[in-house]
């Protein structure tokens, strides 16, 4: 592409970038305000493309996105409207609408003036010349990391310890999503076209999330992009209104929780132990053993995920001595009504709960 062509577009993500970001947040609609926050992600995905860093652009496709967006979906589907108060619905908003209009100036204010600082640093560093210190360093030492991808050779190796500290974080959050109890409700069993989809989407997912995690030793690619993209496929299940997504129940779902804190702590451990520095990785084995922590990174961060779109605790399905789920009793219509003659909630219930049992069956 021309030097005019690229100034163009680069305009157009600008103006793009720009105007989705006020759409999102002047939309009254909670919906529409979490659709064009999905579609401001994907043109900031696009950005990152655009300045040559695909792992940051990838990995904003698909958390900043998709999952978030997910989330935020299902945040608003769950979010009660307040019951009005009668004859006091006009004081209230009489008394708030300065204090609401007072806040949203003050915002718009902190916001204009953190965009301001942030164009002045961006300034001072531009006119200061490259500094390019830090990516010679990276390039003089990236033969020893044990990859050949930069991005994952600072991040598994040159700072494993910031990435150990992010797992640790992640592990602390999704002990706070099981303290929140049992899980959401699921979601209404899908339909044929949906449910075709998902058949062949799901797949594609989990084959994506691996050529991620393997590929991300030479090209844009790694744990944390390929975790999001497993979570993805459990997630695309889950709103087919799904039971079964992979998730195991017990020890074995703890496991998967600290697989990345603990292969990171494991294997530093065992250096120790060879008289070698904590996480200082031989020069003959890091790519093997930077290839089994993202592997353990994955698994954590693609369950962190999915626990945090289900909301709590996911509950087991329990099956008889032959592996069979139990039927769930029959929804009758009251009152001797047909199923033509019951109200479409109650059908919908109906067909809800034998769907349900179904897919039990197939689990």
């Amino acid at each position: 592409m021309s030097a005019t062509s690229l100034l163009v577009f680069d305009g157009l993500l600008l103006v793009s970038m720009v105007s989705l970001a006020w759409a999102a947040l002047a939309s009254t609609d909670e919906r529409r305000s979490v659709i064009l926050f999905m579609a401001f992600g994907l043109v900031v995905a696009l950005a990152w493309a655009r300045l040559l860093a695909p792992d940051v652009a990838l990995a904003e496709a698909a958390i900043g996105a998709g999952l978030a967006g997910a989330l935020l979906l299902t945040a608003g589907r769950e979010q009660r409207q307040p019951t009005p108060v009668h004859g006091a619905a006009g004081v209230h908003k009489r008394h708030d609408a300065p204090l609401g209009s007072a806040l949203r100036w003050a915002v718009t204010s902190m916001s204009a003036a953190l965009g301001g600082t942030l164009a002045w640093a961006l300034a001072h560093a531009f006119s200061r010349g490259p500094q390019d210190g830090l990516a010679q360093a990276v390039s003089a030492n990236l033969p020893d990391s044990g990859v050949s991808n930069p991005v994952t050779a600072v991040l598994l190796n040159f700072r494993a310890y910031d990435t150990l500290l992010e797992l640790a974080v992640l592990l602390a959050a999704v002990l706070g999503i099981l303290a929140l109890g049992r899980e959401r409700p699921g979601y209404a069993a899908s339909g044929p076209v949906f449910d075709g989809l998902v058949r062949w989407l799901v797949p594609v997912l989990i084959l994506t999330a691996g050529y991620l995690l393997w590929v991300g030793a030479h090209a844009p690619g790694g744990a944390f992009q390929a975790g999001a993209t497993l979570a993805a496929a459990g997630v695309v299940l889950r709103l087919a209104g799904r039971r079964c997504i992979g998730l195991p129940q017990g020890t074995t779902l703890r496991i998967l929780m600290s697989a990345g804190v603990g292969m990171f702590l494991l294997i530093g451990l065992a250096l120790l132990g060879f008289g070698r520095p904590f996480l200082g990785y031989p020069a003959a084995w890091a790519g093997v053993l930077i290839l089994v922590i993202e592997s353990a990174a994955m698994v954590a961060i693609a369950v962190t995920l999915v626990l945090a779109f289900l909301g709590g605790r996911p509950q087991p399905i329990r099956v008889d001595a032959l592996g069979r789920a139990p039927a769930l009793p029959p929804v009758a219509a009251p009152s001797g009504r047909t199923r033509e003659a019951m109200p479409r909630a109650e059908s919908a219930t109906a067909e809800a709960l034998e769907r349900c049992n179904e897919e039990k069956v197939r689990c």
